[in-house]
């Protein structure tokens, strides 16, 4: 199920590779960019992470909170971010319970192989907990510049 504009988002409590738990509760007030992304360190995914990571200061001036979520393991989390200096969370959906209720996981297609995984996906999600912007399959590059301009 796609979610929608004016839609509440589903609420969530995900751990990042350090066991920090990240619950959408907890930003009752901001807006949060929650992005979907397929594999850690993979080239769209790295121009995706890089590109939040530059725009960093511009996020944090409009009071927005950026949090990267996958299906990819602690230690693959916290090699990514090192590798790329990330700065802002990378939660642990390994169940892909989160990527069900934001209906972004599904059939896949890459060289010929069909396969279930992640649809690069991003949603903005208001002070008041609605969804502001839902943005499936989304291209990695300039995404960032893209979301951030439109807050």
């Amino acid at each position: 199920m796609e979610l929608k504009e004016g839609m509440k988002a589903p609420a969530f409590s995900l751990a990042d590779a350090h066991g920090k738990s990240y619950k959408l509760a907890d930003y009752a007030g901001k807006t949060v960019v929650l992005y979907f992304y397929p594999k850690d360190d993979t080239p769209g995914c790295t121009t995706e992470a890089c590109e939040f990571r530059d725009r960093k200061e511009e996020a944090a001036k409009k009071g927005v909170v950026v949090l990267g979520v996958s299906p990819d393991d602690a230690g693959s989390h916290t090699k990514f971010a090192s590798k790329y200096s990330l700065n802002f969370p990378l939660l642990i959906d390994m169940g892909h319970a989160l990527a069900d209720k934001y209906g972004v996981w599904g059939k896949k297609k890459f060289m010929g192989k069909e396969f279930e995984g992640i649809n690069r996906s991003t949603f903005v999600i208001g002070p008041d907990g609605k969804i502001k912007r839902a943005m499936y399959g989304v291209n990695p590059l300039g995404h960032a510049a893209d979301v951030l301009g439109k807050i």
